[in-house]
This record gives C-alpha cells, sequence and structure tokens, in this order.
C-alpha cells in the first residue's frame, strides 16, 4: 500500500457526532489530499446519508444496544458484541488503519476495542460537556483526547472546541450582517430575533414563542421562527400563523446567516449550537432539553458563565418571561453587543485543524503547530 495516511473514524447517531467527525476528517485531508479516510457507522443510521454525501466511504457494523431490562437479548450481548468487535477489526485489517479517531455513538465501542486488539493509536472527540460511554472506554487508551467543553472528565482531554466545517467557522458575522438580514426575511431597522429548537424542532419553544408572538409584534420585534419538520405552527383556524414582522420555516439551510441576521437567538443548547454561537458571537437566550442526563445544560454552562448567553428552564419559558427578559434584552443594544463579544471569547474555530494535527503528529506526519482558536 502506499505511503497515503490511512485513518477510520467512528461515529453516528446523531449530526452532533456525525459533523465533527466529518470535519476532522476534511482537515487530514486538507493537510494532506490523498489521506484514505473510512468511516465506520451503524446500518439505516443518519451517517449512511451525511457520509457519502460528503465524499467519504462509509462501512457499516451492526449496532449493539444494551438491553433496559433482563431478557433473550441480555443474554445474546456478548456474542452480538464480540461479533460486533470481530466485524470492526476486519474494517481496520481491510484498510491496513494507521490510527482510529471515534467521537461517540454506539459504532464506537466496538471500533475502539478492536483497534486497542491491534495496538493502533486511538483517538477521541468528545462533543458533549458529559462524556457518553463509548468515549469514556475509549479515552482510557487513547494517544489524544479532544473535548469540545471543560469539564468531560475524560482522563487528558484538551478543550479544542467543536470540529466544524467552513460555513460557521470561518464566518464574520458583522461584514455578513446586512445581507443576512435580507436572505431571512428581516428588514433592516427594528431587533431581529431568531428561534430555533433544531432540525427535529421543540414543541414547548414553539408553544411559547406563538402565544407571546403578539406581544413582540407590538415592540416593533421581528421573528424568524425555524419551527423544525413537520412543526408548523397553526392559528386558530388550522392555517399556518402570520403576523407582521413574523416569519416561520421549517427549517434553514444556512444557520451561518441566521446567526449574523439575529441580533438575539433563542434555542436548545445542543453541543454543536452552542459552539456555533461561540464562533459566530450571536448573544442567545439557551432553553435545555428537559429531558436525558442533563448533559444541555452542562453544555450552556462556559458560554453562560462568560455572559455570552442567558440560561433558563424548559418550564419557565414562558410568555412571562419573554415580556421579562427577552423583550428587554431585544430593545437594549448595548447589553447585546456585551453578550455578544462575551460569546466571542469562548468560540474556538479550528477544533478540527488541531485534532488533526493531533493525529498526524502521532503518526511522524508532523505538521507547523496550530493554535488552539480564540
Amino acid at each position: 500500500m502506499n505511503d497515503a495516511l490511512r485513518v477510520v473514524v467512528a461515529g453516528g447517531g446523531t449530526a452532533g457526532h456525525i459533523n465533527p467527525m466529518i470535519a476532522i476528517a476534511d482537515a487530514l485531508r486538507q493537510v494532506e489530499p490523498d489521506t484514505q479516510i473510512t468511516a465506520v457507522g451503524t446500518p439505516g443510521a443518519l451517517e449512511t446519508t451525511l457520509v457519502p454525501e460528503a465524499g467519504y466511504e462509509l462501512r457499516t457494523i451492526n449496532k449493539v444496544p444494551m438491553p433496559r431490562r433482563p431478557s433473550v437479548d441480555l443474554l445474546k450481548l456478548p456474542f452480538r458484541f464480540w461479533s460486533a468487535i470481530k466485524a470492526a477489526g476486519k474494517i481496520l485489517d481491510e484498510t491496513q488503519a494507521q490510527a482510529v479517531l471515534g467521537v461517540g455513538g454506539y459504532v464506537c465501542t466496538p471500533v475502539y476495542l478492536a483497534a486497542k486488539m491491534r495496538k493502533l493509536p486511538i483517538f477521541v472527540h468528545e462533543a458533549n460537556a458529559r462524556a457518553g460511554l463509548a468515549n469514556k472506554v475509549g479515552a482510557r487508551w487513547a494517544a489524544g483526547v479532544g473535548a469540545a467543553f471543560s469539564g468531560t472528565s475524560l482522563p487528558g482531554a484538551q478543550v479544542v472546541g467543536m470540529p466544524m466545517r467552513g460555513f460557521v467557522a470561518t464566518m464574520d458575522r458583522q461584514a455578513l450582517r446586512e445581507s443576512a438580514r435580507a436572505a431571512m426575511g428581516f428588514s433592516a431597522e427594528g431587533p431581529a430575533l431568531v428561534v430555533t429548537g433544531g432540525s427535529s424542532g421543540a414543541a414547548s419553544i414553539n408553544s411559547t414563542i406563538a402565544a407571546g408572538l403578539e406581544t413582540l409584534i407590538a415592540a416593533g420585534v421581528q421573528v424568524l421562527h425555524i419551527t423544525g419538520r413537520g412543526k408548523t405552527i397553526a392559528d386558530a383556524h388550522g392555517n399556518p400563523l402570520t403576523a407582521e414582522g413574523y416569519r416561520q420555516v421549517e427549517y434553514v439551510d444556512s444557520m451561518d446567516q441566521a446567526y449574523a441576521a439575529a441580533d438575539l437567538l433563542v434555542a436548545r443548547s445542543g453541543a454543536g449550537t452552542v459552539c456555533e454561537l461561540a464562533v459566530a458571537g450571536t448573544p442567545s437566550v439557551l432553553v435545555p432539553l428537559p429531558i436525558g442526563n442533563g448533559e444541555q445544560r452542562l453544555n450552556a454552562a462556559d458560554l453562560v458563565a462568560a455572559g455570552g448567553a442567558v440560561l433558563v428552564e424548559d418550564s419557565k419559558f414562558t410568555t412571562q418571561y419573554l415580556a421579562d427578559t427577552v423583550l428587554p434584552l431585544l430593545q437594549d443594544p448595548a447589553a447585546l453587543a456585551a453578550m455578544g463579544a462575551a460569546a466571542k471569547t469562548q468560540g474556538k474555530t479550528d477544533a478540527a485543524e488541531v485534532m488533526a494535527e493531533m493525529i498526524r503528529r502521532t503518526l511522524g506526519r508532523a505538521t507547523p503547530q496550530h493554535g488552539t482558536g480564540s
């Protein structure tokens, strides 16, 4: 086989895992275009679409979730898990991998274990403030660990930020502001509020915005409401909700324009969103998902502590909160400017390059060292 760098990258299930993985793969190829990247995911998951679209080969192994209660599946678990490890090992052997990068998800644990058995260097990137089980396993033997946030508790973790593809990492919010406002349907005058619950939407956020819309519009606020796929907000007659200065869409293709156009953004505090808001320098009100293990609250902690965002519990994000907190913020340009500057201090723009350099340096292919972003 030629002298090209050969790396297997593993992760999947959510865009929050897949996009950083692809960004790191892109960064490896940016330095050495003939780098051979093979991605490993699970059949039928989101990576089966996103990875090929990004131009990378995808191989799959079966997902082996832990049964939640005693059952026949629990008895079969060791055999299924060993089968997944063997399948992962076959991919490593066939690609003659020199290193493995994992970003989390079911698929990573078998890949990490197969790599350990072959004494291949393992690299881990953890996107959330609370590390997942797979990455806790991989970090035990890792040659390098990168984290998007402080406090992951993974051994040897270096806070590098979130690996991002170019559209947000390279944006200039102020330079884009005028064109972005036009693209997002905002007029040049008046405060602009962007609301998003992510690609799947957030019913509680959507309902509060709909209920408090009259108050916002009466105060001259323009609202772009990204409702999520299939989550159109209807009025009392079952028609899509409309109002002067209000526009709803299920999704936008260019979140960099949304970040640039917004004077203030209301969103869930998923890891990717928090890191993108910091890089963009966009002030935000973050409403953590009220279910799960509380990781969204932890994701937001550094940005909130720096003064770049305000945190509110889902149950307290009400029409009263809109009137008492969101509206006064939108009417205070100085406060918004201070929040944006504070957010920017938390942004790290070169996480993908730092992770790529970590891998290359360990494999003896060092290039001039990158900074840690700012």
